[in-house]
């Protein structure tokens, strides 16, 4: 393998801020090797001998060599990024480590090369939070083979947290430090101090997804909350790939919270929830067969949720959920196609996206039972299933569905079923139509599982919380808009024009009545955050309320962050 160092990138990533992202760069990049200040990636690579898609898959040439060309953040060969800010930003950034890289690569020197591994090496380098864009191309050489040059771009990573968020009229903030991308190994770090409507809390973070340059993934959580506590544990090998044959792993779940209940988006209810889980699991699978994956997987589960009352002197509802303990082994089983395309513009601005457009169905099946040490007997059921038509390079059409549910001696309990639609319509490369429409059928739910709509589940024009019940109905109709507009190198922008409607029914634990249909309109920004590791959609939005009571504002206004448009 050949490597290529750069401080050079292609295209986005990395908040401007304030040179204190740079000062905390500093203790990280102390005594790390410094890069030359000008070693870019050229930005092109010569066409001559490129092999097509179609070759790749008819002749499965022998890989020659790899070729990592890890870039940094900006691109001295942009004249746009060709600037004093710029390049310091690239010199204290540190890039990537070509073995990071390569050791997610699913081929190596020496082995056949097929079209499906390079598109899924590509996927599976882009759903890195520290890489901003991945490329793979292939020159053939003269006696058959072929070398493979690996283009990445890196992100900043090192993240001071200092957050604002505003939904459904209620604030969110929080601060404190991510890195993830420690050294540039692909390890995460973070402590955060959050404040928010449900709890302030300080948490600490760790996460390596591939554990010691391997497949296997580690995360650890420790938080300390104004309401109790929460530690997760979490070690695992996953189906990495499509064409992967094992996966197994082990977590552990402790976690201390005040749940509370709502209704017109005030607290009806609460009580302390202590819940603690732990599971273990193994896979199999034969991998990809003529475009498709079958996965059977075996494990075990432990869950338990102790409810009791809060003595806080308020004269909220006394009701509490039931006690759950359910130990049992399970079984599941999961088929995958393989159908993914490559498109911009759909949900994020100008950055490549991976979509899903293929038929997966999985199902899981576990038996409770007091012999075991559940508190009653019952069988667990898990569902689900999705399917997409079309292209979201024209139009396309993403169906959806989930299951969940208890079978008790009683009967069946805690059912939720799901479903949804959602639709894309291309009408430019700047401009796209998008449309959803999702459903949720409750019976018989546990008092501590509450189906919700408001300003920060999908009624933007509403308080946090505003409605709720055992069934629900959302829709929501975008037109969006997509710009070159590109401030500072930093941020992509777009815009949207925004339509909601959503209505609960048959609420079991709400203070008041149900009202009828919720609906409201709005416009907005969206801030592409293109250079940062946090690889998030800043909104901006102005939501106005058409239903509802007297005490709901005439204009809603929202601040948040969202993993897509």
């Amino acid at each position: 393998m050949t490597t290529i160092p750069s401080d050079c990138s292609r295209r986005q990533s990395c908040p401007r801020g304030a040179f204190i992202l740079l000062a905390l760069s500093l203790s990280i990049r102390a005594g790390a090797e410094t890069l030359p200040d000008d070693s870019a990636v050229p930005s092109t690579i010569s066409l001559a001998g490129v092999l097509t898609p179609t070759v790749i898959d008819a002749t499965a040439p022998v890989i020659d060599s790899i070729t990592i060309l890890n870039g940094s953040i900006f691109d001295p060969q942009i004249p746009e990024e060709n600037k004093a800010f710029y390049k310091l930003a690239n010199k204290i950034h540190i890039t990537t480590r070509p073995a990071v890289i390569e050791q997610q690569l699913l081929f190596t020197e020496g082995e056949k090369l097929t079209l499906g591994d390079l598109k899924e090496s590509e996927r599976i380098l882009r759903s890195n939070r520290y890489i901003q864009d991945a490329s793979i191309e292939t020159l053939r050489n003269a006696d058959g083979t072929v070398d493979v040059n690996v283009r990445t771009s890196d992100v900043w990573t090192l993240i001071p947290r200092v957050s604002f968020s505003r939904t459904g009229g209620e604030n969110n903030s929080g601060i404190g430090v991510k890195e993830m991308n420690l050294l540039g190994t692909g390890m995460e770090i973070e402590a955060l101090y959050k404040s928010s409507i449900d709890r302030d809390s300080l948490t600490f973070k760790f996460f390596d997804e591939h554990l010691g340059s391997s497949w296997y993934s580690l995360t650890a959580i420790a938080g300390r909350n104004s309401d109790g506590h929460t530690g997760l544990l979490d070690f695992r090998k996953p189906f990495y790939s499509l064409d992967s044959h094992t996966a197994h792993g082990v977590s552990y779940l402790n976690n201390d919270q005040i749940d509370s209940l709502y209704e017109g988006g005030e607290i009806t209810n609460q009580f302390r929830d202590e819940a603690e889980s732990f599971e273990i699991f193994q896979g199999w699978s034969s991998g990809l067969d003529n475009g498709w994956t079958k996965r059977y997987l075996t494990g075990f589960s432990y869950d338990s949720h102790q409810f009791s009352p809060l003595d806080n002197g308020t004269s909220l509802s006394a009701a509490v959920p039931e006690n759950r303990k359910f130990v049992y082994p399970f079984v599941g089983i999961e088929i995958l196609e393989d159908r993914y395309e490559e498109a911009r513009n759909v949900e994020q601005v100008n950055r490549t996206e991976d979509h899903y457009l293929g038929t997966r169905f999985a199902a899981q099946l576990g038996y409770a039972s007091t012999a075991l040490g559940s508190d009653r007997d019952a069988w667990m059921i898990n569902a689900g299933a999705q399917t997409g038509f079309g292209s979201v390079k024209s139009s396309s059409l993403m169906l959806a569905s989930n299951l969940a549910a208890r079978m008790e001696d009683s009967g069946v309990q805690n059912l939720t079923l799901g479903v949804s639609a959602r639709y894309y319509r291309r009408q430019s490369e700047k401009r796209l139509f998008y449309a959803s429409l999702s459903g949720i059928y409750g019976n018989n739910l546990d008092l501590d599982n509450q189906l919700l709509l408001g300003g920060d589940n999908g009624l933007r024009g509403y308080p946090l919380r505003y409605r709720s019940g055992d069934r629900s109905a959302l829709l929501t109709i975008e037109q969006r808009f997509f710009t070159d507009w590109y401030p500072f190198r930093l941020f992509r922008v777009g815009a949207a024009v925004f339509f909601d409607a959503g209505k609960t029914w048959q609420s079991q634990n709400a203070a008041g009545p149900n009202q009828g249909l919720l609906r409201d309109v709005g416009f907005g920004l969206r801030l592409g955050n293109s250079r940062s590791g946090q690889g998030r959609m800043a909104h901006i939005d102005l939501a106005f309320p058409l239903d509802g009571d007297q005490s709901i504002k005439n204009v809603q206004l929202i601040i948040e962050t969202k993993k897509s448009f």
